[in-house]
């Protein structure tokens, strides 16, 4: 069996087609014995490193941005996807692929219909609540529209659509000993070479993103003095994203904030697991890793774009805490924070809501229906 997967820009279209990859390596490797995989993605995205670390080649195209206002590199973008399409049509002829998988991004809009004109069935995956502009223009062209939320199957044509949750990356270790240690180490390349509080206190997880956010980065900085009077930071921050500015700051903090640019799964495995609750963007495939492990979250959304759909959306399930980044101050930012960590049976329903969003996590549904 022969899959093309297609996605990238962010991780957002990434990380339930990684999924999928391992749960047929790792669960159908007697049945599929004879299985390939081919990623086509961004030249610049983020995607490249986890992609081939998850063991599937990796080849790049040209992916024009499907603006709805009017900006003059609409018409420089035309040309690009003119050349991603017949760049799309030479990989499907070369790799023959026996279906196309994607999860939006718009670098999937133009393979998706180089894979229909050669005549190779498309799936495509809908995670956020409001459908994507890249699957509205896919979804002629699709065989099945794959969605997350049961909310989702009213927007697809009723034959076309199903129901399969959202697949969650495997993390290699689930579970931690009865017995959390206070002392963690994380073997890390990035700033520090090991992760280890001193302290007691509460583990608050802050995540902006798979490309990371400047300005959730630049609330947790300003709030670090009061922050870490009751709690201990990890701060996921994106490449290139610390502000040098803050620099002596984070030095200052050390012993209970520490930094990354980027975790693998089996580190975000055990920072999952050791965080009492977390601060996170509103993005669909990071929501559903925090739903999963039953994390408590306060959601701040990118203003005016999809994310706040999602955000409303788990906000109306009391499935997490919905703050609006035009509203937020650090002392209000800090003051949620302190409250959510002081209710215990609060974090614990929370958790739970989050967590019954997705009626399965595992890709079973999903890789079902592509078989």
């Amino acid at each position: 069996m022969k899959i093309l997967y297609c996605g990238g820009g962010t991780m957002g279209s990434v990380s339930p087609l990684v999924a999928i990859h391992q749960k047929i390596v790792t669960h159908y490797s007697l049945r599929i014995t004879d299985y390939e995989s081919l990623w086509l993605g961004t030249i610049d995205g983020v995607e490249k490193q986890v992609i081939e670390n998850a063991g599937i080649k990796f080849e790049s195209i040209e992916s024009g941005k499907l603006r709805r206002y009017f900006d003059l590199e609409n018409f420089l973008d035309i040309f690009k996807l003119i050349i991603s399409f017949f760049q799309a049509l030479y990989w499907i002829i070369k790799f023959e692929p026996d279906i196309v998988l994607t999860a939006g991004s718009f670098v999937a809009v133009p393979v998706a219909y180089a894979a229909f004109f050669y005549n190779v069935p498309v799936f495509a995956h809908q995670q956020d609540v409001r459908v994507g502009l890249a699957n509205k223009l896919i979804a002629p062209v699709t065989k099945k529209i794959t969605v997350a939320l049961e909310k989702s199957l009213q927007d697809f044509k009723k034959e076309k659509v199903v129901l399969v949750g959202n697949p969650v990356r495997q993390f290699p270790s689930r579970e931690l000993p009865v017995a959390i240690p206070t002392k963690i180490q994380f073997p890390n390349k990035f700033q520090i070479s090991n992760f280890k509080f001193q302290n007691n206190l509460p583990v608050v997880l802050v995540i902006g993103g798979g490309t990371g956010a400047l300005i959730i980065n630049e609330l947790v900085f300003q709030s670090l003095s009061e922050l870490t009077k009751f709690c201990n930071i990890i701060h996921l921050t994106g490449k290139n994203k610390i502000l040098e500015n803050y620099s002596s700051l984070i030095t200052r903090y050390s012993p209970q904030y520490k930094s990354f640019e980027f975790l693998s799964a089996e580190q975000m495995s055990e920072v999952y697991q050791v965080s009492d609750a977390a601060v996170s963007r509103a993005g669909m495939s990071t929501l559903t890793e925090l739903a999963y492990f039953k994390k408590p979250t306060i959601i701040i959304p990118i203003p005016d774009s999809h994310q706040e759909d999602n955000a409303a959306y788990f906000a109306e399930k009391n499935a997490g805490i919905y703050l609006k980044q035009n509203e937020l101050s650090p002392e209000k930012f800090v003051l949620e924070i302190k409250n959510l960590l002081a209710d215990e049976e609060k974090r614990k329903e929370i958790g739970e809501k989050m967590n019954k969003i997705f009626v399965d996590y595992s890709g079973d549904i999903f890789l079902r229906t592509i078989l």
